[in-house]
């Protein structure tokens, strides 16, 4: 029998598998499960799995209607599948070997749903990959009850943040590090406190890429900002950033924190892709977080969850239709 642990690269991915992970007893991986990961985008990847009978396939963080075939291909061939998501799944196929854990609502993310089904093992390997995910509210309030003193709590918010910046980017050579690889290293640390003490190195290249990246984008020029009728102190609602590798690093982290500071406004962040068009990540107002997954998923390569939402390629003549779209929805 071959296992796979099939994840989203980041920070909501990484972390709901460490704790499955964990709490199975690994630490190492030569002969556990097989890898299959990638960029934050790349999240078609059941595709990648040619399961046989008796295979058993863990899927975390990735979309059932983005990985309707393949889901299907692997369950046919006599894999069984344990599925883990919070994005707007579509139709989940009826299989005797299908057990699924899916849950669409705002607040809640893979990490979270993970940390629900082991009771609290690992809770904050959770608490991270929620304030990745850029689910402050629920973060902090898995995070009060404990006790923690709030400087503890504010490095698992870091780390969250700093996994899920090294997600974003066209391909693996615009990342830090590998998402397979971050992830093998964090494995080893049953708390996340103990890899921010043990691994210096790691955490400063993540942190200066973070704030360099973080500080162009803050520099960008707005894509829209007359067409959309704001005050002159007021960030534009949409941003395009420049064709370079920071730029996709960071739009993910720009995205939130464009939210984060505009809480009533929704945000939409575009980086240049390698088909000639745009790659677009929406964030819902966090004060009334709905309509991200449905205004993506109107485009042929959108989808996501509620609350924040994406599409992969956004052709250039379809630009003037999103940002009509856009502005329709929110």
């Amino acid at each position: 029998m071959q296992c796979y642990d099939v994840f989203n690269g980041d920070a909501d991915g990484i972390c709901a598998l460490i704790q499955l992970r964990l709490a199975d007893g690994f630490k190492e991986y030569p002969d556990g499960p097989i890898l299959v990961t990638g960029v934050k985008r790349d999240i078609n990847l059941l595709a990648r799995v040619k399961a046989e009978a008796g295979d058993h396939i863990t899927v975390l963080d990735i979309s059932v209607g983005v990985n309707a075939a393949g889901l299907r291909k692997n369950l046919e061939a006599g894999a069984s599948v344990f599925y883990v998501d919070h994005h707007n799944p579509g139709n989940i196929p009826k299989h005797e070997n299908l057990y699924t854990v899916i849950e669409t609502r705002p607040d809640i993310c893979t990490s979270l749903l993970v940390n629900q089904c082991l009771e609290g093992a690992f809770r904050e390997w959770a608490i991270v990959g929620a304030f990745g995910d850029n689910l402050l509210g629920a973060a902090y309030e898995l995070a009060r009850p404990i006790g923690y003193k709030q400087e503890h709590i504010e490095d698992l918010k870091r780390l969250g943040a700093l996994i899920n910046y090294n997600a974003y980017g066209r391909d693996i050579s615009d990342l830090h590090f590998a998402p397979e690889t971050l992830f093998k290293t964090l494995l080893q640390y049953e708390n996340p406190a103990a890899f921010l003490f043990s691994e210096p190195e790691i955490v400063q290249k993540l942190e200066t890429g973070f704030y360099d990246d973080l500080r162009k984008a803050r520099n960008a020029e707005e894509l829209l900002y007359t067409e959309f009728n704001l005050d002159n102190d007021i960030p534009s609602p949409v941003w395009l950033l420049a064709d370079a590798p920071w730029a996709r690093r960071i739009s993910g982290v720009f995205g939130n924190e464009l939210a984060n500071q505009n809480p009533g406004r929704a945000h939409a962040v575009l980086t240049h892709n390698a088909k000639d068009g745009y790659t677009v990540s929406v964030r819902a107002p966090r004060n009334h977080p709905n309509g991200a997954d449905k205004l993506c998923m109107k485009f042929s390569t959108g989808g996501g969850r509620a609350a924040a939402a994406g599409i992969n390629h956004l052709a250039v003549d379809k630009l003037d239709g999103f940002l009509a779209a856009f502005k329709k929805a929110f």
